[in-house]
């Protein structure tokens, strides 16, 4: 089958089309033929090796999986033999088994990764879920603790993450805040915001609004600038980080911040789940989250 192939870290043309072997799925893998997948940071990161901390999971001076791609949908071609939710031809979407291998003909995904593909979107919509959505989702309702008519604010509401962020905090009926820049104010009021910021005239965190909750997903803020702009016992969860500095703020500065007073201020990471996987589908058949282009 044809792959996309990285065998050294550097810039997108190191990478490669080759002919690779179709993998085979295990007991508990369903194969998916692929109609779409998307590209994330995540994949970005792997690809250049950086920051360095990539290389300590990926390989320190070459990637030790060659393949990319997390996010996939497309249609099963097969099921190891203790799959039960799923048969061959069913349309699914969700994540490629180790977060990579999607940009090819063929991949396998755990059962617990994958859901079936919401009827009302296509191939290429579904491909653009799972990790933004993931990381939306779980920053705002386990990390953010989310509750109804809560004064919400998005940083970075116009990118992958954010986009779906702000129309999650909507169905979860928060008043919303998106922060982007002045070319996606139309779009990010189109998607649900209830005020947006253009942060090119403006920095939330010197206006004297104060949010319960706080969601950004582009990480570039100091953590003394997440904590003026927090109410009282307001939380501040982070998707990511922009640099290994910003990092190490969040982890030390951040804690502290959370163990002596009210605000809370941290980082997160998505973990991906059936659960959470069949509550995104819901959303999306429900019109309550669409994907934007």
């Amino acid at each position: 089958m044809k792959a996309i192939v990285y065998t050294k870290y550097g810039p997108p043309d190191i990478l490669r089309l080759k002919d690779i072997e179709k993998p085979t799925p295990k007991e508990d893998d369903v194969l998916v033929k692929v109609h779409a997948a998307s590209a994330n940071p995540l994949d970005w990161h792997r690809m250049r090796g950086a920051p360095f901390l990539v290389r300590l999971m990926d390989g320190l001076f070459k990637p030790k999986n060659p393949k990319l791609g997390a996010d996939v949908a497309g249609r099963v071609e097969a099921v190891g033999r203790n799959i039960e939710q799923f048969k061959p031809g069913d349309e699914v979407f969700g994540i490629s088994r180790g977060g990579a291998g999607a940009f090819a003909e063929y991949v396998c995904a755990r059962e617990n990764a994958l859901a079936l593909k919401p009827a009302n979107i296509s191939f290429e919509e579904a491909a653009a879920v799972p990790v933004a959505a993931f990381t939306a989702l779980q920053g705002l309702r386990d990390k953010g603790q989310i509750q109804s008519g809560q004064k919400v604010l998005i940083n970075g509401a116009s990118g992958g993450v954010g986009t779906f962020a702000v129309q999650i905090a909507k169905s979860f009926e928060a008043e919303v805040t998106g922060v982007c820049s002045t070319r996606n104010l139309d779009m990010v009021r189109s998607i649900g915001a209830d005020q947006v910021i253009d942060y090119t005239q403006e920095d939330f965190t010197k206006n004297g609004q104060r949010y319960d909750l706080i969601f950004d997903a582009v990480a570039n803020h100091s953590v003394s600038d997440y904590k003026r702009a927090l109410s009282s016992r307001g939380i501040c969860a982070i998707a990511g980080f922009s640099t290994l500095f910003h990092m190490f703020q969040v982890m030390l500065v951040g804690s502290w911040v959370s163990r002596t007073g009210s605000k809370k201020i941290g980082s997160m990471l998505a973990k991906p789940n059936k659960k959470d996987l069949v509550f995104l589908k819901e959303l999306l058949e429900a019109g309550k989250v669409v994907i934007t282009v």
